[in-house]
């Protein structure tokens, strides 16, 4: 068996880290439901409500940027819902939703701000600040 070098280990074991933030960051949102919604806002938790298509080129920029930012400790309590644009149309209705890349933050039961087709990663995180 071939002994790995300390460099390579390092590297490795950053890579290794690296993958599994990743994985956190892609599980970061749920798919909408309005019962765990629901119970998200009992909690007082901010919540984050991506109003989502898979096809949408701008949902697909802030994709990663609200990956980023949900991993952030400061964020560590914001629950985020993925609402699909498509597939849930009476749900994008009932946030009163006119298009796919919106984006709801909600401090319990108060919605505190809103965003359509942001893909800034300042404004985006000012956006989700307004839920803590």
């Amino acid at each position: 068996m071939r002994q790995v070098s300390g460099g390579l280990r390092v590297a490795l074991f950053a890579a290794a880290f690296a993958v599994a933030g990743l994985v956190q960051a892609a599980m970061a949102s749920t798919p909408y439901s309005e019962s765990a919604f629901k119970s998200a806002q009992a909690t007082g938790a901010p919540i984050l409500v991506e109003i989502h298509a898979n096809w949408c080129s701008t949902c697909k920029a802030q994709a990663p940027i609200i990956d980023a930012l949900a991993v952030q400790p400061k964020f560590k309590n914001l629950k985020i819902f993925r609402v699909d644009f498509d597939s849930q149309k009476s749900d994008v209705q009932k946030f009163g939703a006119k298009m796919q890349s919106t984006l709801i933050v909600y401090k319990g039961n108060s919605e505190v701000g809103r965003s359509v087709g942001d893909t800034k990663r300042d404004s985006i995180a000012a956006l989700l600040d307004k839920g803590l």
